[in-house]
């Protein structure tokens, strides 16, 4: 084989990519991805031990997040940004060799030999390594988003840092690499909790808003992505410019934000999610902006107008490295833009801050059996056949349920009027997928209101899996002791028998079956 990945749900066959990702990766960044990994994990290994003796470098902590959100899914396909990246980490692991040096020259040769000492391990030990990378990835793209907008958590950081460290232990039981991977299920939700204070602080709290999926005639420009404040740089810069801006995929809950909502080119929400943007992209006359995991190989009808910023990259594409927008603003205005075109609307904005302020409602149609039940519909969407099991929970949930919801799985649905339970809407959208921490707000105010815990809520989670920050995610509600949780449209290749026997009888989680079937078993609570 040329290659092998099997981080993705959409992993070839089921087992692993072996001659080119399903994502459109080529061997050769994957093999540079597998080596900035490796990279990594000596890095954390000498940087966990400086820091046990009180030894931190914020530049090497910057590295460890932008490497780890590097290699998600549908980040960086460029062997030259790799490569640099690669040649950046020489220097970096020479840093943190020296940090530990200057802290405790002792334990240098145990580091060393540590690192020598490498081995896969068994099948279970690769299997729960895999586990934890992924989730750390996750991790990092929330750490990395929160950092970017001035906001950093040391507990976070340490355990990146030891987690790498572990990352090179294969002396460890399936329980102990289980708990590891608790431990990082814990440590995102505090990075999520990190995060939704920095956006809250710099944009203000969400508020349910409907948005347009017409389009404005006049220069376009779609953002494509997660990053807020990349939206807000270009909002800035295209102010009075005649461009109109359009949010695409996971973009979507901006709209909700006072502060990004306050300008009045940001016209509305183009297309559906991200595997949908070849289709929709095709041959049309706007300019499409990329800040963050979600790009494909753009069609030749339209690869001269993408552009990328941050840390996602594509072979060929024009990179804005600076923040300076005026190349895509140029082609925007170049393309000349759309016609003028109706559309339909999309509700979005419902953040815990908004959700907490009906919760009396909430709570009395609950005590009143006038809501039976919740469910969290949602996560990572994919063009792998079986994602049409999430519209049909949404459709045959029973009237008298309400539907929680984030990441872009929701465009499996959010355009069905669902109507409403005593005057609140039956589909809530939480936002992106980093929002996570809101649905765990809303949920432990709840469990707080009627005296226990969350597991004990009458809240079904049925979840859809693409990519590693989904795996983060898993992890959290894991971490919280969630049960009963199904996952789909197919449980992860990198999980072992072993691994998943420990999984179903620890937590119950299942995979998903059919809408009828599931539905009927989460009414009972099962």
């Amino acid at each position: 084989m040329s290659m092998f990945c099997n981080q993705c749900e959409q992993t070839a066959h089921g087992s692993g990519c072996t001659t080119t990702g399903v994502c459109g990766k080529k061997p050769e960044p994957a093999a540079l991805q597998d080596k900035l990994i490796s990279q990594l994990t000596e890095i954390g290994c000498f940087g966990h031990l400086a820091r046990q003796k009180g030894g931190k470098d914020g530049v090497v902590d910057r590295f460890i997040l932008e490497v780890l959100f590097s290699t998600v899914t549908n980040v960086n396909f460029d062997p030259a940004r790799l490569s640099g990246l690669l040649e950046q980490g020489k220097d970096i692991l020479k840093r943190s060799r020296e940090l530990l040096r200057s802290v405790d020259p002792a334990v240098m040769d145990q580091a060393d030999k540590m690192i020598l000492a490498r081995t896969t391990g068994s099948a279970d030990i690769q299997s729960l390594h895999q586990i934890l990378l992924y989730g750390l990835k996750g991790v990092a793209a929330y750490a990395d988003h929160a950092l970017i907008l001035g906001h950093e958590d040391e507990a976070v950081m340490a355990f990146m840092h030891a987690a790498l460290y572990a990352l090179n232990k294969t002396d460890i039981s399936v329980g102990e690499g289980a708990a590891l991977c608790l431990r990082c299920g814990e440590i995102n939700l505090r990075a999520m909790a990190m995060l939704d204070e920095a956006h809250t602080t710099r944009f203000g709290h969400p508020t349910p808003v409907s948005v347009s999926t017409g389009r404005k005639a006049g220069p376009a420009i779609v953002v494509s992505g997660h990053d807020l404040l990349d939206l807000e740089l270009l909002l800035k810069q295209t102010e009075g410019t005649g461009v109109h801006v359009y949010t695409h995929g996971e973009m979507l809950p901006a709209h909700g934000y006072p502060g990004l909502r306050k300008y009045a080119h940001l016209a509305g929400h183009f297309g559906t999610a991200w595997q949908n943007q070849q289709n929709e992209f095709d041959n049309q006359p706007a300019a499409f902006l990329f800040n963050t995991n979600c790009i494909q190989r753009p069609r030749p009808s339209y690869e001269d107008r993408v552009f990328t910023t941050g840390l996602v990259a594509w072979p060929g594409v024009t990179q804005i490295e600076d923040k300076n927008f005026l190349p895509l603003i140029q082609k925007a205005k170049a393309l000349g833009g759309f016609n003028e075109q109706a559309g339909g609307t999309l509700m979005t904005g419902f953040g815990h801050h908004a959700v907490l302020s009906v919760a009396d409602k909430i709570v009395t149609a609950v005590k009143a059996g006038k809501i039976r039940r919740f469910f969290v519909v949602g996560g990572c969407d994919g063009a792998k056949p079986g994602r049409n099991y999430y519209t049909e929970i949404a459709e045959q949930a029973p009237k008298d349920t309400l539907i929680l919801t984030l990441a872009c799985g929701k465009f499996r649905f959010n355009h069905l009027d669902l109507g409403t339970v005593e005057g609140l809407p039956r589909l809530i959208d939480l936002g992106q997928c980093n929002d996570a921490h809101s649905g765990v707000v809303v949920l432990a105010a709840l469990a707080k209101v009627f005296n226990c815990r969350v597991d004990e809520l009458p809240v079904s989670f049925i979840l859809s899996w693409y990519e590693q920050k989904a795996v983060a995610v898993l992890l959290s509600l894991l971490a919280l002791g969630i049960k009963n949780i199904r996952l789909g449209p197919t449980l992860p290749a990198f999980v072992t028998p072993a691994v998943l026997n420990f999984l179903v009888e620890k937590f119950s989680i299942k995979p998903i079956g059919s809408a009828a079937t599931d539905l009927a078993e989460a009414m009972q609570g099962r």
